[in-house]
């Protein structure tokens, strides 16, 4: 067995196994470090450098080989050697570039956050707000499409495609047949069925999950309310499908259930179910199972409380559930980013008190 390579990211050393990816590495560290990806799934084999928003800079090649790589690198193609060292936060190479990845995928994307049922969850929302520009140089027309219907529980809206590939990957790995794909070529490309055919594969449904815009919509959860006016709960059932884990998480708004999605981890992708396994669900669960008596609720999603999803009503990653290491004192030495100091435009609370640091939601003690 092969020993572990020392890999440092931001100033931040790791072990990990021979044939890890540097993006791998970064997440082990977690945090900001960790580069922020639109294609790479790490469920779907075959998946990641088609965005380059993971791009990083490798100061040192290896210890053998000290010398720096010549450009940026796609972190989730590009594996780690002995002694490599990484620059994601701490180069100032990467935010450049990463702001230009971010202008060429938002060059046809139209602004559809208002009534996109995507936003609040949209990483591409995240990847603009943080890495955007205010304006854009674009001189010619967008692409546009039709809205296409291409089964009965999905709606494709061509126009906020990135070309990620994530749903041919997920068709192509987790379905008998795929009946959808990526037709013609250059700036032509677009992802539709072949003679309009239907997807309506018992787990097709995943597709939603996999897509990081607004592309793919449920059709049973389209118009119907805004992802942060419900409240997600963690639940199970005994599915008669195999192939599905049964566990999902419910979003309800009072004793509604409005819809019903796979779990997701801290980078966005379906969650390793309890039994090991990516946790998929099939179709029965994710349309068909829309009342509470069918499932068995486990009790109230852990959120990031930065999340807008949050609405200041569960516990996370940070907040009542326990402080988060600050890892960004370890990579540059200074404290967190804020992007609103409400002591400097508010005068109704307390200048001692950071309101955007209280575990959980502000009561009215906090303003006085």
């Amino acid at each position: 067995m092969s020993e572990n390579f020392k890999v440092t990211i931001d100033n931040i050393t790791v072990e990990v196994a021979p044939g890890t990816t540097i993006l791998e590495a970064a997440r082990k560290v977690g945090g900001a470090v960790a580069p922020p990806t639109m294609c790479y799934y790490s469920k779907l084999e075959g998946s990641g450098g088609k965005c380059r928003t993971c791009l990083v800079e490798v100061s040192k090649g290896s210890e053998k080989d000290p010398r720096p790589m010549p450009k940026l690198v796609a972190s989730c193609r590009t594996t780690v050697m002995d002694g490599m060292e990484v620059k994601n936060i701490t180069s100032e190479k990467v935010p450049d570039a990463r702001a230009g990845v971010t202008e060429f995928l938002l060059l046809n994307h139209p602004l559809d956050c208002p009534v996109c049922d995507q936003a609040g969850e949209c990483d591409l929302q995240d990847l603009g707000y943080e890495h955007g520009k205010e304006g854009t140089r674009t001189e010619f027309p967008r692409r546009t499409f039709a809205p296409e219907d291409i089964g009965p529980y999905i709606q494709l809206h061509m126009n906020r495609c990135i070309l990620c590939y994530r749903c041919v990957y997920t068709a192509e790995q987790l379905t008998e047949r795929r009946e959808h794909g990526v037709l013609d070529r250059g700036d032509h490309s677009r992802i539709s069925t072949c003679i309009k055919n239907s997807l309506d594969n018992e787990f097709i449904g995943n597709v939603i999950d996999v897509c990081p815009v607004g592309a793919l919509t449920d059709k049973t959860f389209r118009f119907k309310n805004r992802v942060w006016f419900t409240k997600p709960l963690d639940a199970h059932r005994n599915c008669s499908n195999p192939n599905c884990c049964g566990e999902v998480r419910l979003w309800m708004r009072g004793d509604e259930v409005y819809r019903v999605t796979a779990r997701k981890d801290e980078w966005g992708e379906v969650a390793t179910a309890s039994n090991g396994k990516t946790g998929w669900i099939c179709n029965e669960c994710r349309f068909d199972k829309k009342d509470t008596k069918d499932w068995v609720i486990e009790g109230p999603t852990n959120i990031n409380r930065h999340s807008v999803i949050s609405q200041g009503h569960y516990a996370g990653t940070e907040g009542t559930a326990g402080k988060a290491e600050k890892l960004i004192d370890k990579v540059i030495g200074q404290e967190p980013k804020y992007t609103l100091d409400i002591h400097s435009v508010s005068e109704v609370n307390k200048p001692s008190v950071h309101l955007d640091r209280i575990p959980g939601p502000a009561h009215s003690n906090d303003f006085k």
